[in-house]
């Protein structure tokens, strides 16, 4: 498998993609990664000449689709309608390319449970779960999983609202969190071993990245504020690697997703691989994983930023692939 999306640029310069808007922002719960995520993206395509503009949020680009002062999209909403379906259905209605998954793939890959379903019925290796609403026992649930459980929003990223729980007495409180960020809840069996994710563009899946945070798990300050945590990549040996990434890119699309995006994996201490959500507008920030294992392939930011342009230009067909 190789570690660079194969074959010359869909597009030779700058002026092909016309009047790009960089959509970021919005009002989800992401919102402030999103303003940096595109910050960066926007300064990256200017600096390769590209006509862009940031516009921030769903009621902006309405007024700018109405008009019709952008050519593309360069979607890098994090969260919310950025990765619902609900920018992907209004672009596929106006015809305004974009980038990233379509309507399908986007909605379905931002709610935990549903994909977890698609990818069971599809034979792919993810931990067990049940499904909680408003009143359910979830007590019971645990009990039924074994601790130790992990509990998060089943329509969140970025890992807000989750908790880890290894003791009964620790579920009101993680239930309470993350009911803060939807009413379907999420508990999933904890698969204790590395975390790991891969990056996918245009039909490729990058090297795995293996993360080693310096506090217990990979939250949201590991993530986006912390300087110690350690990130591997390759994460893991060769042949091993291959595996992760072969199962990432097969989750990926039975998902509906395209374009690009990421998958996160952990491995349990067996050397099994579970599949646990995918992120088809993943962070472009300072610290997201996508650019560093696009890096370790050989590929530089600016670099990163056109490839992932030009998957606007990917032919539709009914949700877009």
């Amino acid at each position: 498998m190789s570690t660079l999306p194969a074959g010359p640029h869909r597009v030779q310069g700058a002026a092909a993609f016309g009047r790009v808007a960089v959509l970021l922002g919005g009002d989800s719960s992401e919102r402030e990664v999103s303003l940096n995520s595109g910050a960066n993206v926007l300064e990256a395509l200017r600096s390769r000449g590209v006509d862009a503009t940031a516009v921030d949020g769903v009621p902006a680009l309405v007024e700018a689709i109405a008009q019709r002062r952008f050519d593309r999209v360069f979607n890098i909403m994090h969260g919310g309608a950025g990765e619902n379906g609900v920018v992907q259905g209004l672009l596929e209605a106006v015809g305004l390319p974009y980038t990233g998954s379509g309507v399908l793939g986007a909605a379905l890959t931002l709610d935990k449970i549903r994909t977890k379903q698609v990818w069971l019925s599809a034979g792919l290796p993810t931990p067990r779960y049940e499904r909680l609403a408003p009143g359910d026992d979830v007590a019971t649930a645990a009990r039924r999983l074994g601790l130790p459980v992990i509990v998060k929003p089943s329509l969140e990223g970025s890992s807000v609202g989750v908790s880890r729980v290894f003791d009964a007495a620790q579920l009101p409180a993680a239930m309470e969190l993350a009911a803060r960020y939807g009413r379907e809840l999420l508990i999933e069996k904890l698969i204790q071993g590395g975390e790991f994710t891969v990056g996918i563009l245009a039909g490729t899946a990058l090297p795995t990245i293996r993360i080693v945070p310096a506090g217990e798990y990979y939250d949201y300050h590991a993530k986006y504020v912390a300087d110690d945590t350690k990130y591997l990549c390759p994460g893991l040996e060769p042949e091993a690697d291959a595996q992760m990434r072969a199962l990432a890119l097969a989750a990926f699309e039975a998902a509906g997703a395209g374009g690009w995006g990421r998958v996160d994996v952990m491995r349990d201490e067996a050397g099994g691989n579970w599949l646990l959500e995918v992120n088809t507008t993943p962070g472009m920030t300072s610290h997201s994983l996508v650019p560093k294992a696009a890096r370790v392939a050989g590929m530089e930011f600016e670099e990163l930023v056109w490839r992932i342009l030009e998957t606007s230009f990917a032919p539709r067909s009914g949700g877009r692939s």
